[in-house]
């Protein structure tokens, strides 16, 4: 039996990367696990084979965020998949992991980008909490996947920074505006980590090398590494812990 045995789970963005391992961590400690993706069909369903082959439980749903009724679209098969599932229209981790990057300097910026990943990075992350609210039981778990960007200075990016930051003044808001539920909410806040965003610089060593040399470990982060820290998060053994931004960076720039 492992640490989340009989709870429900929705990891947001779970095809690849860090949603993937996120949401396998959270199968293999025995959470029913509601698998969010955008449209890689192909990588979802990977997902969940992964999972499947792990023992885990797990379904699968497809839901674009940043369009009209994205929200309406992903509660609906969320609801209706518990409800045939665990007999319950109940969750109590939500792990909110979907984003689009987007990398522009300040004289790169545009509104189409801009207005791109506030939608969904932020507004759409929002909303989605608000209507998690209904279904999400007392001492439940919220669990927001922040970044090291907000904390380091890196204009190479500077629209997803700010979403990033929007994102960490929610979580510590929202913190003390559940906390009389018990609901716990923290930001993980990566930073390089080995995932498609990073493949093209992978893929030069000596651009991976400078990655690498961030870390205090001198190496990029692997997604198993983000995805235990949110197991533990999601766990009874983090009751204390709320309205936290919880550095995962591998002690970069220390």
């Amino acid at each position: 039996m492992g640490t989340l045995a009989g709870k429900t789970a929705l990891v947001t963005g779970a095809s690849r990367g860090i949603g993937r391992a996120i949401a396998r961590t959270l199968a293999a400690e025995g959470a029913l696990v509601a698998l969010h993706y955008a449209a890689n069909d192909h990588a979802a369903q990977e997902t969940l084979d992964l999972i499947d082959q792990d023992g885990g439980q797990a379904f699968l749903i497809r839901a674009e965020l940043g369009i009209p009724g994205d929200i309406h679209t992903l509660y609906t098969q969320l609801e209706d998949e518990l409800t045939q599932r665990t007999t319950s229209r109940h969750l109590d981790i939500l792990v909110n992991n979907a984003a689009v990057s987007g990398s522009a300097r300040i004289h790169e910026v545009t509104p189409d980008l801009f207005d791109r990943l506030f939608t969904v990075n932020t507004r759409s992350l929002l909303f989605l909490i608000q209507r998690a609210l209904n279904t999400l039981r007392d001492g439940g778990r919220i669990i927001n996947i922040s970044s090291a960007a907000t904390r380091i200075a890196y204009p190479e990016s500077l629209v997803y920074a700010m979403t990033k930051g929007a994102l960490n003044t929610l979580t510590l808001a929202l913190a003390k505006e559940l906390a009389p539920r018990g609901i716990t909410v923290n930001a993980v806040a990566p930073g390089f980590v080995e995932t498609d965003m990073n493949a093209h610089k992978r893929a030069d060593p000596q651009a991976a090398a400078h990655l690498a040399a961030w870390s205090a470990f001198n190496r990029i982060g692997h997604p198993d590494d983000i995805a235990d820290i949110v197991a533990f998060l999601a766990s009874d053994a983090s009751r204390w812990i709320t309205g936290q931004y919880l550095d995962a960076s591998g002690g970069t720039r220390l």
